[in-house]
């Protein structure tokens, strides 16, 4: 699904990574992890096409990520630090216009189902400016309960703000998607539970 080849990447003059390779198929979660500025974030970009490596190539179903980004992330999930929402907007407002420009055809009820399985019955409504840190990690996060196209999903620190009780749940998600046939790559300082179908790949520090 996803193949990475002799990725190297530099930041503020200095290099993270170098010949980096990385493969991921369906069916598998692959686990991101390392020390703090190893550069996980980094490759994350890469792999999804917000940051260019400085060599290196990214295909995701055969397709260059870079050469063609629109084509190759058609069926590709990123919810990264940054969540990707607009804070002047309430979350129904924002999972709305998710909807609309995947071209799903969620109806209004599921989204708020959906918000209130995640603990966010009432603040629907609410602008995303006024929740908390976790209650907006929340919003961003039903789009994975919300999507229909995707085929890889990849998340950066998802369990960041989350208790205990959610972080089941999303893991849940995680593996439901997975034995659909999914892949999910990810970074995360907790520890998984699922124990099937998960890939650590380490990343270390380059000093």
């Amino acid at each position: 699904m996803l193949i990475a080849k002799q990725i190297c990447c530099e930041k503020q003059d200095r290099i993270l990574f170098q010949d980096f390779d990385l493969s991921i198929k369906s069916g598998e979660l692959v686990l991101l992890k390392g020390e703090n500025g190893a550069g996980k974030t980094s490759l994350l970009r890469i792999l999804v096409g917000l940051s260019a490596p400085i060599s290196g190539s990214v295909a995701i179903n055969n397709i260059d990520v870079h050469a063609e980004p629109n084509h190759a992330l058609q069926q590709v999930l990123y919810i990264g630090h940054k969540l990707g929402l607009n804070a002047l907007l309430t979350p129904i407002e924002n999972l709305q216009f998710f909807n609309q420009m995947c071209a799903y055809q969620n109806k209004n009820q599921f989204i708020l189902e959906t918000l209130d399985n995640l603990g966010l019955i009432g603040l629907d409504d609410v602008p995303v400016k006024s929740l908390s840190a976790g209650q907006q990690r929340r919003v961003a996060l039903a789009k994975l309960w919300l999507h229909k196209s995707a085929k890889l999903w990849v998340l950066d620190e998802p369990f960041t703000a989350l208790d205990v009780g959610l972080v089941n749940m999303l893991e849940q998600q995680m593996l439901s998607f997975i034995n659909s046939g999914g892949a999910v790559l990810m970074t995360s300082h907790q520890a998984l539970s699922i124990q099937d179908h998960v890939r650590t790949v380490q990343m270390e520090y380059n000093w």
